[in-house]
């Protein structure tokens, strides 16, 4: 009797002691372990995060990190941390937030445009993704890579297509840069190859030009007559005489990208930087501002006139008055030089 007694008590041990550990598999497994209130919450896990920095990142969202860390441990998660944006569903339970971690990250948008140099567009695009901004400038600066793929330092910017890009979260530098690269080859098919090559430009060039109109008017139905403009001078051997590229040149003269020139003064005019289209014939060496699409579709399209000079007209803002010839145009200037003296925008 004594024996069925302990024996009794020993099966009851086992069976609590069983039903502890089913208990605690199941808790540390398969109980809703999130704790925030939001439908997802995201997890960002940079390269070479290891276990600790994932642990660490998940600690405000989860019930217990030592359940966490128990339940990677016993998946075999701890040694096989992958890096990404990963999404946390609430009400997930640990076996179910490491089955997700151990899957591929999540894209992310990725948006730039109006970037004046590769500086800005490094800065920019080190705000959407893992990748720092002084990495990213060293892959788009790379020497080896600009002269494999036809570009300059001067003309790289060109090769960056303003848009929006869905892009890995931890997507490195070198990866962000070969994609726009692939983006500019698939955007300059065999047609708009064709269109360029009809008014003696490269897609580099057309960009540089497409930069100018860009900055010229921000009126997008009026960028074809601009670049109409510009491709007349270039046909005649004209100099541009391009306001936006003589800013540029001061800019970079004074090594100040930031700072805001409203008005361009005949001393501007005569300094030797070969951004300065008033001294120099032709296009400048390289794109003086990221132009969007619509700047680059109006130099493949661009209106065809006999128009040679343009000036901002006072009576429309943003728009401007188009001469054939001399004698009009400084007529229009005149008008619109009245009229910029009564702002009193003296720089």
């Amino acid at each position: 009797m004594y024996k069925r007694k302990i024996l009794t008590l020993i099966l009851l041990l086992i069976t609590a002691v069983g039903g502890f550990f089913t208990f605690r598999f199941y808790q540390v497994f398969f109980f809703e372990t999130t704790t925030f209130e939001n439908e997802s919450a995201y997890l960002f896990l940079p390269k070479g995060a290891d276990i600790y920095q994932v642990v660490e990142s998940l600690t405000p969202l989860i019930k217990s990190a030592d359940d966490f860390l128990l339940a990677a441990e016993k998946k075999g998660y701890t040694s096989r941390v992958r890096s990404g944006k990963y999404r946390i569903k609430r009400g997930m339970n640990n076996n179910e937030i490491i089955n997700t971690l151990r899957g591929k990250g999540l894209t992310v948008n990725v948006v730039f445009n109006n970037q004046e140099r590769l500086e800005n567009l490094a800065g920019r695009i080190s705000q959407q993704i893992d990748a720092d901004s002084l990495s990213l400038l060293n892959a788009f600066q790379d020497a080896t890579f600009l002269a494999e793929n036809g570009f300059t330092l001067d003309t790289a910017l060109a090769m960056y297509l303003p848009n929006s890009y869905q892009i890995y979260w931890d997507t490195t530098a070198e990866e962000f840069r070969d994609k726009m690269r692939s983006e500019y080859q698939r955007f300059w098919n065999q047609k708009r190859r064709t269109q360029a090559k009809a008014l003696g430009l490269s897609p580099q060039q057309v960009i540089t030009l497409a930069a100018i109109v860009q900055k010229e008017t921000v009126k997008v139905d009026e960028r074809p007559r601009v670049a109409g403009v510009y491709l007349n001078r270039l046909a005649k051997r004209m100099k541009l005489q391009a306001d936006p590229t003589v800013i540029y040149a001061l800019k970079q003269e004074e090594n100040d990208f930031s700072k805001v020139i409203k008005r361009v003064l005949y001393r501007d005019l005569k300094i030797k930087n070969p951004y300065n289209t008033y001294k120099y014939k032709g296009l400048p060496p390289g794109p003086i501002a990221m132009p969007d699409l619509s700047s680059i579709q109006a130099v493949l399209n661009a209106e065809k006139h006999a128009y040679l000079y343009f000036v901002a007209n006072p009576d429309q803002p943003g728009y401007h008055l188009f001469a054939k010839n001399l004698r009009q145009h400084n007529k229009n200037k005149a008008r619109y030089v009245r009229w910029i003296n009564a702002q009193k925008l003296y720089r």
